[in-house]
């Protein structure tokens, strides 16, 4: 599987952005720290930049620069906590929303942060003469578990087909340390794990679309649901046509 990958990706550049670099958002997490491996086993340490966006203090900050320093390559860290709170008052400001109306909206509060990031990561790619990598898996896409324009954006997508179980074994193939690979995965906002907000495990939900076996049937109707609802997310965007 990884030398698949990596050629794939040699191929991408070669024929996309050939001498770019590639440009990606490191969380720390086991999508980005795979995604980064595969990155530079394809291109280069000389040819990757990570960049770390914190939304003001973020406690797990430190595994993101370790994993850049891990790897040997180029790391931004960009604070997208005055951002965030600019564009929030520039809401409030013109009267169309309060600050309590935006902070307990979760639609708002949850993906706004990560469309941002996807705008600075463009921000980097323009400066460094880049191509953006999207570091979303497999499990997660199915159920939606991601932001439109945010992290669901990009320019390839080197992980998009493998389950989270797949990415994490190849982290472990590309010699990663076991803390990136099986970090907790959260959103940095709610203050719980993926798998709580989601309401059912990894292990549950790769099984269910790998064999469509699943217990609870109150989680396969949820799954079910989630599926059907967030498939906007992987389509082409709908256009009229004369």
């Amino acid at each position: 599987m990884k030398e698949k990958i990596v050629a794939w990706i040699r191929d991408y550049f070669e024929k996309n952005g050939k001498g770019c670099k590639a440009v990606i958002g490191l969380s720390g997490g086991k999508d980005s720290s795979v995604c980064a491996a595969l990155l530079k086993e394809a291109l280069g340490k000389d040819r990757v930049v990570g960049v770390l966006m914190p939304q003001g203090v973020q406690h797990d900050i430190d595994v993101s620069r370790a994993v850049a320093d891990f790897l040997g390559i180029e790391r931004y860290e960009i604070n997208i906590g005055g951002i965030y709170d600019s564009l929030v008052s520039a809401f409030t400001s013109s009267g169309r929303a309060t600050a309590e109306e935006i902070s307990s909206n979760k639609v708002f509060y949850s993906n706004t942060p990560a469309r941002i990031r996807m705008s600075v990561l463009y921000g980097v790619s323009a400066l460094v003469g880049g191509r953006v990598a999207n570091t979303c898996n497999r499990s997660e896409d199915y159920v939606g578990y991601s932001t439109k324009f945010g992290d669901a954006a990009g320019d390839f997508s080197p992980l998009s087909d493998l389950l989270v179980c797949e990415v994490k074994a190849l982290g472990y193939e590309l010699g990663l340390p076991a803390r990136f690979i099986e970090k907790t995965p959260e959103d940095g906002l709610s203050g719980k794990s993926d798998e709580e907000n989601m309401g059912f495990t990894y292990a549950v939900l790769d099984r269910y679309i790998q064999t469509g076996e699943i217990e609870d049937k109150a989680v396969k109707e949820k799954i079910d649901r989630l599926h059907a609802a967030n498939l906007h997310k992987l389509l082409p965007m709908p256009a009229f046509k004369r």
